[in-house]
């Protein structure tokens, strides 16, 4: 789902004077204008307070990657940015600056995405941990944007978490570089065979798996299943679950996603 900023039909931005003035107020320097960013699509990642009125929100841009944006004002109670500034929605986004957290000055909400809820919800908040804790800053990644609005999609409409989820992490692993082709065995050079088993060397690929092995044994059946998208299979269904939580873990060195357990205790996801 591609998110249009452009259109005539998007509600009247959304500024705040602390944020934004006014153009005759407050004239940017050539300097300034050669930083400033208008119209930039993008979704809230995550936000914590700053100061006594202010958010540091981490963004999701889909031209300039995943940054840090500090919104002057947000919590003041008759801030138009308090109900903007929300996880899940689509924004189209203003900032200027080159530093490391730049400042936010305008944000509007695209619309057209429906909420979601319950189990949905939880979900989202996972996509979003993944973003923040795999994803350098100012690194862009079109592609995997726009995988991430329609994951969103889908989980809005029901359609099968865990299938969800496993296309996401792939698709995540793959753009930030980290999981190259699951169908090449690392030792023959050949495709892999579907009845052989596997572990996957998270460095290197595919290797026919040994008894003395500690990591998820893994059926070439399945590495061709996730290659082609199809989770129909429940045997693929279970191994391309364990085999993505290894591969996370051993990419987030450790560092434990909280809403992964979270998901474990209430879905078995």
């Amino acid at each position: 789902m591609g998110i249009e900023s452009s259109s005539p039909d998007l509600p009247r931005l959304a500024r705040d004077p602390e944020i934004a003035p006014a153009a005759s107020e407050n004239v940017p320097k050539s300097s300034d204008r050669l930083n400033r960013i208008h119209h930039q699509p993008g979704f809230v990642l995550h936000s914590s307070p700053y100061k006594e009125t202010s958010l540091i929100i981490d963004v999701f841009s889909r031209d300039y990657g995943r940054i840090a944006l500090v919104a002057k004002g947000a919590k003041r109670p008759h801030s138009k940015l308090r109900g903007v500034l929300q996880t899940f929605q689509p924004l189209s986004l203003g900032w200027s600056g080159k530093s490391e957290v730049r400042t936010l000055i305008a944000a509007e909400w695209v619309g057209g995405m429906p909420p979601l809820e319950r189990a949905a919800l939880l979900c989202g908040f996972y996509l979003n941990e993944l973003l923040v804790k795999l994803l350098a800053r100012d690194d862009p990644h079109p592609r995997l944007f726009d995988g991430y609005v329609a994951t969103l999609n889908q989980l809005a409409h029901d359609e099968p978490a865990p299938i969800v989820l496993r296309q996401f992490e792939l698709a995540l692993l793959r753009e930030t570089g980290v999981a190259g082709d699951l169908t090449r065995c690392t030792v023959t050079g050949e495709t892999v065979l579907p009845e052989q088993l596997y572990v996957v060397d998270p460095e290197r690929g595919p290797r026919p798996a040994q008894t003395s092995d500690a990591w998820p044994r893994i059926y070439g059946k399945t590495l061709l299943d996730m290659q082609r998208e199809d989770y129909s299979d429940a045997v693929t269904q279970t191994q391309s679950k364990f085999l993505m939580r290894f591969l996370l873990a051993y990419h987030l060195g450790g560092v434990p996603l909280n809403t992964r357990q979270i998901l474990i205790d209430l879905m078995q996801l």
